[in-house]
């Protein structure tokens, strides 16, 4: 029996286990020392439980992909609405070092899986799909590439297996980034963990996007309105250009299509029609929106798809997390200076590398919320991971299929 969950619904549900999180992180020690993301504790919860009344009373629930879809629409728009292109130089030469960081884990991820998917006697393409298919491209590039693999490969059930996969990288990057960065400010004494700070107490005016998400911004109720005309621009223009562009060279998802609107627009305000932009408004939006999106995004998994992937593909997904995890240990943090900052990035990438761009800011922000700020981690992740890391894979998946 399958219930459906309309718009409202989901939301209070969302909100419920948001809370849920929030409460088990700040009565459970090991959540908050090995720093989990509250919106994961709870999402995950939710998806147990979603799994057990599948299991028991062959119940589940179809929630409203819609809102979802807003709220991840508002998560990304937020992030280029933040991105003043002053700001965005202070990323300048970290950034590049970094996007090398991110396109050398592609291609080691992909041979990895391609390379135990030989190995398990699998087909090769098999491991591609447990590859940066899903683990750095998440649910949306999983059905994308699925239907391709499906079609024109001959690769039957790509699509399942992509989505159990983007699942299972879901929820792993989001509880191994923070014992990564833990371990690692542990280790080389970075940092010492920072007493809680008053939530009344607003956030620093030169802070960047999504960092100190548990301070009070302090805004009005016409700032609120103007920002979320902001929102809705951006997001109609979006809409407007994934219909334009589809089957063009250009063709690009809608989040990257609001993302880029709300650069675009940010800096024409700011620059050339000089209006100011009250940035916390837009704090206060794009952190509500992630904390629910990735709430939701937890809420409707689908754990029983997991249940049914084979033994050897388990494998392959397990020495997909131990690679990350290595990787981000020993190549990620040294080459971003072996500092509190590389740290913390570390912990991004382990969101983004096995999940997705919101657990990768949940990630940094439960670092920082524990060890203290880091503003060059919240000025490249969200840029990295929502915007070059999807061209980057997209051009090593092409190229690895050209030699099929």
């Amino acid at each position: 029996m399958t219930f459906e969950i309309d718009a409202f619904g989901t939301l209070v549900i969302a909100v419920f286990f948001l809370f849920i999180g929030r409460f088990l992180v700040q009565k459970i020690a090991f959540f908050r020392n090995y720093n989990i993301p509250e919106p994961v504790i709870g999402g995950l919860i939710a998806a147990l439980c979603a799994y057990a009344l599948h299991l028991f009373f062959n119940i589940s629930a179809s929630f409203s992909a819609q809102i979802q879809n807003i709220l991840m629409l508002m998560f990304f728009t937020s992030i280029g609405l933040s991105a003043s292109f002053v700001k965005l130089k202070e990323g300048g030469k970290s950034l590049v070092i970094f996007l090398f960081c991110v396109a050398g884990f592609v291609l080691l991820q992909n041979a990895v899986g391609m390379s135990l998917a030989t190995v398990l006697g699998l087909d090769p393409l098999i491991g591609l799909v447990v590859g940066s298919i899903t683990l750095t491209g998440g649910h949306g590039t999983a059905g994308a590439w699925g239907q391709v693999l499906e079609t024109e490969y001959g690769i039957q059930g790509a699509i399942v297996l992509g989505m159990a996969s983007a699942t299972f990288g879901l929820i792993i990057g989001g509880v191994i980034g923070g014992p990564v960065a833990k371990f690692l400010i542990k280790r080389h004494q970075l940092a010492e963990q920072v007493a809680v700070e008053d939530n009344d107490q607003p956030a620093h005016a030169d802070s960047a996007a999504f960092e100190y998400p548990r301070k009070t911004r302090l805004i009005t109720a016409n700032n609120a309105v103007s920002t979320l005309g902001m929102f809705a621009l951006c997001i109609y223009v979006a809409n407007g250009m994934t219909e334009f562009s589809k089957g063009q060279w250009f063709e690009l998802p809608t989040f990257v299509w609001a993302l880029a609107s709300g650069v675009i627009l940010r800096n024409i305000l700011e620059h050339v029609l000089k209006v100011n932009i009250f940035d916390r408004a837009i704090d206060v939006f794009g952190n509500a929106s992630l904390s629910l999106y990735l709430s939701m995004a937890l809420l409707s998994l689908q754990l029983w798809l997991l249940a049914d992937l084979a033994g050897p593909l388990v494998i392959i997904l397990l020495l997909q997390m131990l690679t990350l995890a290595l990787f981000t240990i020993f190549v990620t943090f040294k080459v971003m200076g072996s500092n509190y900052d590389a740290a913390v990035l570390s912990a991004g990438h382990c969101g983004f590398g096995m999940g997705a761009t919101p657990t990768a800011i949940a990630n940094i922000q439960a670092i920082t919320n524990t060890y203290g700020p880091s503003h060059k981690a919240f000025l490249i992740i969200p840029l990295c991971g929502a915007f070059f890391i999807d061209i980057i894979n997209a051009v090593v998946i092409q190229t690895i299929l050209k030699f099929f």
